[in-house]
């Protein structure tokens, strides 16, 4: 790997393990301000809600600049996000613009792989940025729910600045106000990231142009025979993946009378083995083979509902880790074919952007239906179910799709198979 790959490794390390605690910090700050459960789970999908509107322009706006520049950028967009959940602005509004951040950070954080690697190592890449981002989530859920826990928390209340009133009087503002140099240092290290001397694609004068543009960019992958399953199968694992980490929540509160900070070491389990199928899929899998993990979602779907049926921690831990190996392990090759066929279709910004516009679409779809429905009175445990569900049977008709168009359009896919295999060989 080149050296600049560990730097931008660092970087992306830095700023998802500030958006997980922060995540633990704001369901904190939402309790302990009697808002209701709802609003809780609404924080999900109104981190997803600028990553559906920004979807056609974001991934234009990082084709334009250096991606290390948009990378820094969208960091400091975090950071306003955290002062105004600071100084009074409604945490699920500052959570938005955190998710504004986050929305124009993705697609230079993956696009810039595409620009520093040969297709060869893009497996291999995923694997390292996926399972860093996973050991982020592991270590910023626990950050999170060690900041607000009363010992840490006491600490942190008790420290004065001198000469200035801070105005931070309890344990999730002080989390917060942590999780603000955490981000500086992640947009520190977005300073030192090189430029890979790709051309820029300039923004068109006219910036509306870009939704037909982005349009344009969405149907010719849903349309691509192996970027439609791709796309899908990535799409449907991060709608639930991102809605999964609030009922983890929810379900070790029902389930085992755990408090958020207890709760967060198993949103953490769920994240050890997604790391760990991720490592070995980069290990093991090649672009021509992403396919072959298809049946996986369905095994996964499963999983989540015998999810239920659990209530001693000791037997859910070792769950938790089975769970999340699949769902690495099927994520990162999908991940990866998707990349390499966006990337040879329209560049890399644009096709994040649009790999992002619809698995952020499906999180805030799933997320305002759960939101909604535990307004209406749905327990965690229908919700983990309802997902369950979903996921499996989803899955099945994506399994199928591929089916079909392998016996369909049999020399197509063995085409786009073999320059994938060929690119994986002499990229």
């Amino acid at each position: 790997m080149k050296r600049g790959f560990f730097t931008i490794m660092s970087a992306q390390f830095f700023s998802s393990l500030a958006d997980n605690a922060l995540f633990v910090g704001a369901v904190q700050l939402l309790r302990t301000s009697g808002a209701p459960e709802w609003q809780q789970a609404a924080l999900v999908p109104m981190f997803a809600l600028f990553y559906v509107i920004l979807a056609p322009f974001v991934g234009a706006f990082a084709d334009a600049l250096p991606k290390g520049r948009v990378m820094l950028y969208s960091n400091g967009i975090k950071i306003v996000g955290c002062l105004m959940m600071l100084f009074g602005t409604h945490p699920l509004m500052s959570y938005a613009i955190v998710g504004l951040g986050a929305a124009a950070y993705s697609p230079a954080k993956y696009g810039i792989l595409t620009e520093l690697l040969p297709p060869s190592q893009l497996v291999k890449a995923n694997g390292w940025i996926e399972g860093l981002t996973i050991a982020s989530i592991i270590l910023g859920v626990l950050l999170g729910g060690q900041l607000v826990g009363k010992i840490v928390s006491s600490y942190l209340l008790s420290f004065d600045c001198p000469l200035v009133d801070t105005a931070i009087d309890t344990a999730p503002e002080a989390a917060i106000s942590v999780l603000i140099f955490v981000y500086m240092l992640a947009a520190w290290f977005n300073t030192r990231i090189p430029e890979t001397g790709v051309p820029m694609r300039p923004l068109p004068k006219r910036v509306v142009s870009l939704l037909p543009d982005f349009w344009h960019c969405n149907l010719r992958l849903w349309r691509d025979r192996l970027g439609q399953i791709s796309l899908a199968t990535t799409t449907l694992f991060w709608g639930v993946s991102g809605n999964l980490r609030y009922i983890v929540l929810a379900w070790a509160a029902a389930a085992l009378g755990y408090s958020v900070t207890q709760a967060s070491a198993l949103v953490g389990v769920v994240a050890i083995g997604t790391a760990v199928g991720a490592v070995a899929a980069s290990l093991r899998m090649r672009l021509d083979q992403a396919t072959l993990v298809l049946p996986l979602g369905i095994g996964m779907g499963l999983l989540v509902i015998l999810l239920n049926f659990i209530t001693n921690v000791w037997v859910a831990a070792p769950f938790l880790i089975l769970l999340g190996g699949l769902g690495g392990f099927l994520v990162v090759p999908m991940n990866a074919l998707l990349q390499h066929r966006g990337h040879n279709l329209m560049g890399a910004g644009r096709s994040i952007a649009v790999q992002n516009f619809n698995e952020q679409a499906c999180i805030l779809g799933l997320g305002a239906f759960y939101s909604l429905s535990t307004g209406m009175g749905l327990s965690a445990f229908g919700a983990i179910t309802v997902f369950g569900v979903v996921v499996a049977g989803f899955m099945w008709v994506i399994k199928r799709w591929h089916a079909h168009n392998c016996k369909v359009h049999a020399a197509d896919i063995a085409h786009l198979l073999e320059v994938a295999r060929h690119d994986n060989l002499h990229g």
